[in-house]
């Protein structure tokens, strides 16, 4: 098939054309297709030309019989070239560290290196609880489920008196989110289960933490998990 150096995705309506055509030609089912087809796509693949030439044979414009050839089953390939062409944007949009679960601190020195030393780019969204305060072990729940679903965020808790903050964080201003990026302070919600329903859940915290924009978007879901949307 086409020299992999000339499968990066170009701009301007050529290169976008260009680009599609080469990403159905490399969707294509060939050991179904009917001899005439075949023989059709091996000429539009032209493996054996220097890649001048092949160049070249992408830039020209298309025949009939190539134009009958791609057009077929346009549908279901175009979502997953729009899919692919997405996943590379977010790739190239999205910057710094993953993480996996909620992180717990020990004390107010690891509360204080979360802060400082992670990624400039990556917010850090720590809850501060105390065992026994109603609506702490719920938001503690709410924060694992969204670990799951925000794997840039870092999630963590520290319990006040493991923090040496529990004269500071009375049972009255708990549980509390304090949401950072940069070493800066971007969320400061004291009492923050005061502005749910009385039961809660990870959405409702997701809700309320977007309702601020502090929150980056979500990971792209699969192709495949597209796909058996559509269906549905």
């Amino acid at each position: 098939m086409i020299d992999l150096e000339e499968t990066a995705t170009h701009t301007g309506p050529k290169g976008v054309i260009n680009d599609w055509r080469r990403f159905k030609l490399e969707s294509m089912d060939r050991e179904n297709l009917p001899p005439a087809k075949k023989e059709l796509l091996r000429q539009m693949s032209s493996p054996n030309k220097s890649k001048d030439d092949s160049r070249a044979n992408l830039n020209r414009k298309m025949s009939v019989q190539e134009y009958e050839l791609l057009k077929e089953e346009d549908e279901g390939c175009l979502k997953k070239y729009r899919r692919r062409c997405m996943e590379e944007m977010h790739s190239k949009l999205s910057f710094g560290p993953k993480f996996d679960g909620v992180h717990n601190l020990d004390s107010g020195e690891d509360f204080l290196e979360v802060i400082e030393k992670e990624h400039h780019s990556t917010v850090v969204v720590v809850h501060i609880y105390k065992v026994g305060v109603k609506g702490c072990e719920q938001l503690n729940s709410c924060l694992d489920c969204l670990a799951t679903e925000y794997p840039t965020v870092k999630f963590c808790r520290i319990d006040a008196v493991s923090s040496g903050a529990a004269e500071r964080f009375s049972d009255e201003y708990l549980p509390t989110l304090l949401v950072y990026k940069a070493g800066e302070l971007i969320g400061n919600f004291l009492a923050c289960t005061q502005h749910l329903n009385e039961e809660f859940f990870a959405t409702d915290i997701e809700a309320f933490l977007n309702s601020y924009g502090l929150l980056p978007e979500k990971e792209l879901p699969g192709v495949d998990d597209e796909e058996e949307n559509d269906v549905e």
